[in-house]
């Protein structure tokens, strides 16, 4: 039966890159055959309909609540005109520098990626970002890999990732918080060698010129004509951070303390009520795509973590599974591309029920599959021609996606590798 539910799987991988299927639609479909070949009953206990549907489709509800409200804070970066602002700041204070430009875009990119994740992130940063990039001489393909890397950068200290990844594999926000905080440097050496080589190796291309500098203004006629936000409110990206990771708040809490911080420092008293109705509400719009996708991982999860399935997926997937520390890391690293174009090992599809597999069987730790799933996603949310941010920021820029894949895989291949090393020797 394990080799049939495999070969289920399988199928469920490739509707999902032929898209027949939209990915969420397939893995509500999967859990459900997974279930009835694994011998679950209809009703009752560890059934289809009281176990995979009912209890799998909320199983990530802290997760999804992560998710909005990191979408209602990225709407408000967005409105207060903060995200703007930084990123205006930032190419200022670069110049004519296309390298200092570029690097700035990316320190901008990496905050805005602890707030909020995917398309959104990108057009926070990329809306002025790419074009500046381009127009001091950084290459298209460049400016939009910038862009990408620079939210990878944030992503190990995005909060709604670390909630996600808790709950699905039943670990301590902790030890969550501590692999996140090793993986980090591995993100960001990749991407500032990224800027640094790739902004150097392809040269100045000066394709959008720089419109004549104009009399400067004051800051006054600046901040209403730009839209700029206060200094102090640039701090709120790091608001969370430093109540969940100095002061250890939980996740949810911190996120409202970001709204809060974010509200307070560039809204009127009387204009507050609005403007969190108005951001709140764009906010479910954003989370809306994340949050059906989450509902069905938390199904298709509960579908596999059956007894059933898991008698009988445990000998095969143990006779695969590399137990040698350096077997692992060489595997899972040749591994990478399968986390691409939806792949079976995208952690926000397929991926996500395998990782289930590996921890329901007791094959590896639940921290190892962390590591190794946490190291995937890093290629995913940067190179995967199919993730919406990937397609934003290369048509923003004016390239395909496919060209930004080749130029960013290598660098985010490093990251992965990186992250299963440390996941190797730390942790098997």
């Amino acid at each position: 039966m394990g080799v049939v539910i495999l070969l289920v799987m399988a199928v469920g991988v490739a509707a999902m890159l032929t898209r027949k299927l939209p990915t969420a639609f397939a893995l509500v479909l999967l859990a459900v055959v997974i279930a009835f070949l694994a011998g679950a009953p209809l009703t009752g206990k560890e059934s289809v309909l009281d176990t995979v549907l009912q209890e799998g489709a909320s199983a990530l509800a802290a997760t999804m609540i992560a998710i909005l409200l990191g979408s209602w804070l990225g709407k408000l970066l967005e409105e207060t005109g903060i995200a703007g602002t930084l990123v205006r700041k930032i190419v200022e204070f670069g110049g004519d520098r296309p390298v200092f430009v570029a690097l700035g875009v990316l320190a901008v990119s990496a905050l805005v990626g602890t707030v909020t994740g995917s398309a959104p992130a990108a057009m926070l940063a990329g809306l002025i970002g790419i074009p500046a990039m381009i127009a001091v001489g950084i290459p298209k393909v460049t400016a939009a890999g910038t862009v990408l890397m620079g939210i990878a950068v944030g992503v190990p200290f995005e909060l709604p990732v670390w909630q996600f990844f808790s709950t699905a594999l039943d670990l301590p926000i902790g030890t969550v918080r501590g692999f996140m905080v090793k993986l980090f440097p591995f993100a960001l050496v990749a991407a500032v060698a990224y800027v640094l080589v790739e902004s150097r190796r392809r040269g100045v291309e000066h394709t959008w010129p720089l419109k004549a500098a104009r009399a400067r203004p004051s800051r006054a006629d600046r901040r209403r004509r730009l839209g700029d936000a206060p200094w102090y409110a640039l701090l709120t990206p790091v608001v969370p951070l430093v109540l969940a990771l100095g002061l250890d708040v939980a996740i949810i809490p911190s996120l409202l303390g970001g709204v809060a911080y974010a509200l307070v420092t560039t809204t009127r008293p009387r204009e507050m009520n609005r403007r969190l109705l108005r951001t709140l509400y764009g906010g479910f719009e954003v989370a809306a795509p994340p949050i059906t996708l989450f509902v069905a991982i938390g199904i298709l999860l509960a579908a596999v973590k059956l007894p059933g399935a898991v008698d009988a997926l445990q000998p095969l997937v143990k006779a695969v599974s590399p137990q040698n520390t350096v077997l692992f890391v060489l595997v899972f690293t040749l591994l990478v591309p399968l986390c691409l174009f939806r792949g079976p090992l995208n952690v926000f599809g397929l991926g996500a029920g395998i990782a289930g597999v590996l921890v329901a069987t007791g094959i590896y730790p639940a921290v190892a599959v962390l590591g190794m799933t946490a190291s995937y996603n890093q290629v995913f949310g940067v190179s995967d021609p199919t993730s919406t941010q990937t397609v934003w920021s290369a048509q923003y820029a004016g390239v395909s996606p496919h060209q930004v894949m080749v130029r960013t895989l290598p660098y985010v291949w490093a990251v992965a590798f990186g992250g299963l090393c440390v996941t190797a020797f730390t942790e098997l």
